[in-house]
């Protein structure tokens, strides 16, 4: 979708200024440049989008539909849908902000945010192509797991007071009856999401530039160094080491591959890879204007701690 962008960005990054590709300075400006753009981009369009549909179809609709099922259909939903969705843990940003502007439960939007970065197709065909189709199938399977029980837990936290951009007010339902023009809707729309990216784009700039740093200038044998080997404290490492760390799952891929052929454990590679792809620094840093530190702190915690104890299975049951 972005290979465009990424080809103004390499030739700008490696030709007009004459980096190299292979030097942690070129690295870090090209994932810079490139981040930066295509999140804003996202965020810009999947807001519009959604604040203009909403203004058709009540979302309170939405709602009652989750109501009347069991509380684990929407989870479930959640997190598959995030296997179609190719994002980052930074672009998944968008599309789980315009759920909580739709009154999405917050639970259910938190397993889309943990499962689209973890769990979508890139993920699956990568790992399939250099690792085969049984540490494919525990990663899917764990993976989803990891998104839905994370979010039913946060889900039954009443942590809703906890969302720093609020939805619009529900439109009540003998109004939404009148016909508003499609230049009016379209205004509102925009007007809206200018508004949000307001408020929002100084933190994902920050945040986008110290994954940048993180991607050009931190060296894969550290990671080794201290979490290679097959001690108890490897998977709690590797899973700390991973959470600064900002890549998505095609970026981090190669990584997991150099890992495990240098004598990683395959789960505690996998968690050194879910951390990384579903929690990151710089998520954090823009989530930081969404959601209070202590709803931020609640989920990389609830996650990480899932990843920690898929990781031990995963050692378990491959080693």
């Amino acid at each position: 979708m972005f290979e465009w962008w990424q080809r103004i960005v390499d030739h700008f990054v490696y030709g007009t200024l004459g980096l190299s590709p292979d030097s942690p300075a070129g690295s870090a400006l090209d994932f810079f440049l490139f981040d930066t753009v295509k999140i804003l981009f996202l965020l810009t369009v999947i807001i519009f989008l959604v604040t203009f549909i909403r203004s058709y179809f009540p979302t309170e609709k939405v709602r009652d539909w989750l109501a009347g099922k069991h509380p684990l259909v929407g989870h479930v939903a959640a997190a598959l849908f995030g296997i179609i969705t190719p994002f980052c843990s930074c672009s998944a940003i968008p599309l789980f902000l315009g759920f909580l502007q739709a009154r999405i439960p917050l639970g259910v939007t938190f397993s889309y945010l943990i499962s689209a970065p973890m769990n979508n197709e890139i993920a699956i065909a990568m790992l399939f192509s250099l690792f085969g189709w049984k540490i494919t199938a525990f990663y899917i399977g764990f993976g989803l797991l990891v998104a839905i029980v994370a979010g039913i837990i946060i889900g039954k936290m009443d942590l809703e007071d906890e969302i720093l951009i609020k939805p619009p007010a529900v439109t009540p339902p003998e109004i939404e009856e009148v016909k508003i023009p499609i230049s009016e809707r379209i205004k509102e729309a925009w007007d809206y999401t200018v508004d949000i990216l307001r408020k929002v784009s100084l933190y994902v700039i920050a945040g986008v530039g110290v994954g940048a740093w993180i991607h050009g200038y931190v060296p894969a044998d550290l990671i080794v160094k201290y979490a290679g080997g097959d001690a108890w404290y490897a998977v709690p490492l590797a899973t700390i080491l991973g959470v600064p760390m900002y890549s998505n799952a095609a970026g981090v891929m190669p990584l997991i591959e150099v890992l495990t052929q240098k004598g990683m454990q395959m789960g505690t590679a996998l968690s050194f890879m879910m951390a990384i792809t579903a929690l990151s620094l710089p998520e954090a840093m823009i989530l930081k204007k969404i959601l209070s530190l202590k709803l931020i702190a609640i989920f990389f915690g609830t996650v990480a701690l899932g990843i920690m104890i898929i990781g031990y299975i995963f050692n378990a049951l491959l080693g």
